[in-house]
């Protein structure tokens, strides 16, 4: 049958209670259950219904197994249980096989019997338009009734290769000799645990727990992962991520994990220009999803790399790296036997601001003193000839002592094919050394690579892999203020204000603004309007209704006297009644007089809350720049002033206002204390606002400070 012919059961609302096991208990009904029963399991151990049976009966699993079908007596020759009550005890953990018809029933007999963990395989929910998403919600209120908590739907299983506990269907999990480690993965994508684990066997990574999060009706990425952060075999995490789903609690697992020293890496799609989000702000046409996930993930301290491969080689890397701001931008040294594989390997670096730096003169008095002849430059070049356990060796010492180095990089030639132990085993000893030592073989020496893997040298194959990693781990922050921060908004309807009354609000955070004074629009032409300030002045429509007032003509600019004010108020007029505005909003506007303020430059700021990540705050070049450069720099509410200043360097089109090319230098001190105070808008509850944007806000000169020139405000509404 289809969803909408199996309607949702008439079960009583959700109780008012926690929704069910987490933390330590959560973590044991998931990994490490005593029980667990497959609903669905199929005779045929070749079709995925009955992939999971054959999986744990091959890897061990020592708890009870209870195959669970209503029309067989046995299954791939073993007793089949008619259904979850009819078996002896209750199992811990449940993985429904069934197909989507049949989901709803098997889990509401799960919640009757008490079942802690269900995990669902099959699809057809949310994704598939309203009746889908009716029958998921109707799945996640049989979870709260009963406490009970939900795995998928369209996941792949649950799977812990310490305990055998190999809960899925993905056909990947045929593999012999499963490779077991450190690294725990949770994706979105059902398929990528399985290819994971074929590139991690390949590359010598092993893995101590995958999940296949599926849907996330119920359990998602961030509280699995939690609950799993005291599991001590456990060192880091990778993630697979097609969107940003319960970003709360992803940034708390995230923040923990932080804590506790373990590196959190992470691959996302949609990196795509077509994801970006329009809104009635240029901020929200700016901050688009990509830009949005690419902000979180920073901030939350989790490393997000570009290509899949660096996602399974970056842990080692960030395992070394301390999630901390350095007190100077990284300088790395980089020692080479092949020229040619060391200049792909700073090309990859330069293309991400990253810079090789060269040697100091004592650094080369000591790679002379070790009787190598080569010339100080970015890279030290030891050539073919210094493919010699005792070159290198001599070369990465010095290389590895020098303070000029945060991070040495070496590069290896043919002989790590070959002859690993020629310049591949230097490395490897080199290891243990407090600075991070990374390496990149150019040729495919997949028993060098396995060799540097087991003794914990981050290696790479490629040198996008390795640029990708090394930008990707020294680029992560550990900012956490938005995680600390009390009361965070959330996404919700919103009234906007008019630019009179956006002025008002941001004013209560500390925002400058030009002087302006408020006029009627249909006022008598015969009397002069008194400015309190001089002219020159700009003339603009002000209404609660109109955002983009310059596309209407609603602006007019470098107004010189009284007689051209009222010119320009005519003018607004006749614009108005062009566009042929409903009348009701004809007869809200009024007249917002301002004074001209011209800066050094012009910047955009934007505050907005996003429905998944929570409050962002944007920099980005302003006026006719801000849409055609697309310049610019985002980061979660609120941030301190190091990060403000941080980025206003990121924004390219603003390095003029520190003094370039002998231009007057610009208040950038300014410029940081309005971005922090745009940010502070997250914890100002009482403000209540869900949307902001000063643009253009004029930067002045060194002292001068800035000044708003034009603001936009959204305003939840009072029922939210």
């Amino acid at each position: 049958m289809s969803t909408t012919e199996n309607p949702a059961p008439d079960l009583p609302p959700p109780m008012c209670v926690a929704p069910g096991i987490t933390g330590i208990a959560l973590a044991q009904c998931l990994f490490n259950p005593r029980s667990v029963a497959l609903i669905g399991a199929s005779d045929d151990a070749s079709k995925t219904a009955g992939r999971p049976l054959q999986y744990l009966r091959k890897a061990g699993f020592a708890g009870n197994i209870y195959p669970v079908n209503s029309r067989r007596t046995h299954v791939q020759g073993e007793r089949a249980w008619p259904s979850i009550a009819s078996l002896p005890e209750v199992p811990e953990h449940v993985y429904v096989l069934a197909p989507t018809e049949s989901v709803q029933d098997a889990v509401l007999e799960c919640g009757q019997a008490g079942v802690k963990v269900v995990t669902i395989l099959a699809s057809g929910f949310a994704e598939t338009g309203p009746a889908g998403m009716a029958l998921e919600q109707s799945l996640l209120a049989i979870a709260r009734q009963y406490q009970m908590r939900i795995v998928g739907p369209s996941s792949l299983g649950v799977v812990n290769p310490h305990n055998g506990s190999m809960l899925t269907a993905n056909a990947a999990f045929a593999e012999p000799d499963f490779p077991r480690g450190k690294l725990f993965v949770a994706s979105q994508s059902g398929s990528m645990i399985g290819a994971l684990v074929s590139r991690g066997k390949a590359k010598g990574v092993g893995f101590a727990g995958l999940v296949s999060v599926g849907g996330e009706v119920d359990l998602s990425v961030g509280e699995i992962c939690a609950a799993t952060l005291d599991d001590d075999s456990i060192e880091g995490y990778l993630l697979f991520l097609e969107s940003l789903r319960h970003a709360a609690a992803l940034r708390a697992f995230a923040a923990e994990a932080a804590r506790r020293g373990k590196p959190v890496i992470a691959y996302k799609l949609g990196r795509s220009p077509a994801a970006a989000a329009m809104t009635a702000t240029h901020t929200g046409a700016l901050a688009g999803e990509d830009d949005v996930a690419d902000a979180f993930l920073r901030d939350s301290g989790i490393v997000r790399v570009k290509f899949l491969e660096s996602l399974l080689e970056c842990f080692p890397l960030a395992k070394r790296i301390p999630l901390s701001k350095p007190a100077r931008p990284w300088q790395i040294g980089v020692v080479t036997t092949t020229g040619g594989g060391a200049a792909m390997v700073i090309d990859e670096l330069g293309t991400r601001e990253l810079v090789v730096q060269t040697p100091s003169e004592t650094t080369m008095a000591k790679v002379r003193a070790a009787g190598i002849g080569a010339v100080a430059g970015p890279v030290l070049d030891l050539t073919l000839a210094g493919a010699k356990y005792d070159i290198m060796k001599a070369a990465l010492d010095a290389y590895l002592a020098a303070p000029e180095f945060d991070l040495v990089v070496a590069v290896v030639g043919s002989s790590a094919r070959f002859a690993p132990q020629l310049a591949v085993k230097p490395i490897i000893d080199s290891a243990h050394h407090a600075k991070p030592l990374v390496a990149m073989l150019v040729p495919e020496a997949t028993e060098a690579n396995l060799a540097l893997t087991s003794a914990g040298v981050p290696c790479f194959r490629t040198p996008e892999a390795c640029g990708d990693s090394i930008a990707a781990t020294l680029g992560r922050r550990a900012y956490l203020l938005a995680a600390n921060a009390p009361a965070q908004p959330t996404a919700a309807a919103a009234d906007m204000l008019s630019e009179a009354r956006a002025y008002e609000i941001l004013a209560q955070v500390g925002l400058p603004h030009a002087p302006f004074m408020l006029a009627e629009l249909n006022g008598p032409d015969d009397v002069a309007i008194a400015v309190p300030f001089e002219y020159p002045v700009a003339v603009k429509v002000c209404s609660n209704q109109i955002a983009h007032k310059t596309d209407m003509g609603g602006v007019v600019l470098n107004v010189g006297d009284s007689k051209e004010m009222q010119r320009a108020i005519q003018t607004l007029r006749d614009n108005l009644t062009r566009a042929e505005l409903a009348p009701a909003v004809l007869s809200d506007c009024r007249v917002l007089i301002q004074a001209m303020r011209k800066g050094l430059a012009e910047v955009l700021i934007g505050y907005r809350v996003d429905p998944q990540a929570g409050p962002l705050v944007l920099l980005a070049a302003g006026g006719i720049w801000t849409e055609i450069a697309r310049d610019r720099s985002i980061r979660l509410a609120p941030i301190d002033l190091p990060t403000a200043f941080e980025m206003i360097s990121e924004v390219k089109m603003l390095r003029t206002l520190q003094g370039a090319r002998g231009k007057p230098r610009g208040d950038i001190a300014a410029l940081a204390q309005a971005i922090c105070d745009l940010s502070s808008l997250a914890v100002r509850a009482d403000l209540a606002v869900q949307e902001a944007e000063i643009n253009p806000l004029m930067v002045m000169a060194e002292g001068a400070g800035v000044v708003a020139v034009d603001a936009l405000v959204w305003k939840r509404c009072r029922s939210e």
